[in-house]
């Protein structure tokens, strides 16, 4: 499991209006040169068009696996110049650490910050908007291929060329590539429902998911 990657990438953006749509948002980010500042709101200065759906505590750092691209330039050519690291709308940017290796409530410190994964991060209509691929928000859920949020449990500092160490592995063996299985599955084991519904380092949203699919279950078995 790889524990320390480099942070190549650090992210931050101002509020824009979406190209041929109008609305307000922080996707268009650009990348920092020097240490940003980062608490549990986010980083200084980064900002989201909608907060409802994008801010809160539990959606302070967005975090994609750089090597991701590579996947998504080879099935979308139309738009494999754009597609490079922070164009998705992601903070922070590494290779080395992926859905399939980062576990919910896994604690890294990232420069002088520590922060904890969260939840997959759920992707957002404007990233297909942004590239002019309609489908690609549905192949990167249908996928698992995301990139994860995280929670501030102390302020710091972060910027390119720092360390991503993980110091705390969640015990409970949930990786994120899993938690978007059993959330794309038709009638996944209960057993996984039930507990991730109560795990406490889940995100809300994602526990009441994951308790209202294990309630349909019951109720259709």
């Amino acid at each position: 499991m790889t524990d320390m990657v480099t942070i190549t990438g650090v992210f931050q953006g101002q509020i824009h209006q979406m190209e041929g749509d109008g609305r307000p948002t922080g996707i268009y980010k650009e990348p920092v040169r020097e240490a940003v500042a980062v608490d549990d709101a986010g980083l200084e200065d980064d900002h989201q068009g909608d907060p409802k759906a994008h801010g809160g505590p539990d959606r302070a750092l967005s975090h994609y696996p750089a090597e991701h691209y590579a996947t998504w330039g080879a099935l979308f050519a139309e738009a494999s110049a754009m597609l490079r690291p922070g164009v998705l709308g992601e903070n922070i940017s590494t290779s080395g650490l992926t859905e399939r290796n980062v576990h919910v409530g896994d604690v890294f410190r990232m420069g002088t910050a520590l922060v904890e994964v969260s939840q997959p991060r759920q992707p957002c209509w404007k990233v297909s908007h942004r590239l002019g691929v309609p489908e690609l928000a549905r192949h990167i859920a249908e996928s698992g291929r995301s990139g994860w949020l995280y929670r501030v449990l102390e302020p710091g500092y972060v910027g390119p060329g720092d360390v991503a160490e993980r110091v705390e592995v969640a015990d409970h063996g949930y990786t994120l590539a899993r938690l978007w299985a059993l959330r794309n599955e038709t009638r996944p084991d209960r057993e996984h429902l039930e507990f991730l519904a109560e795990l406490e380092t889940l995100a809300e949203s994602w526990r009441e998911r994951f308790a209202q699919r294990l309630d349909w279950l019951r109720r259709h078995a």
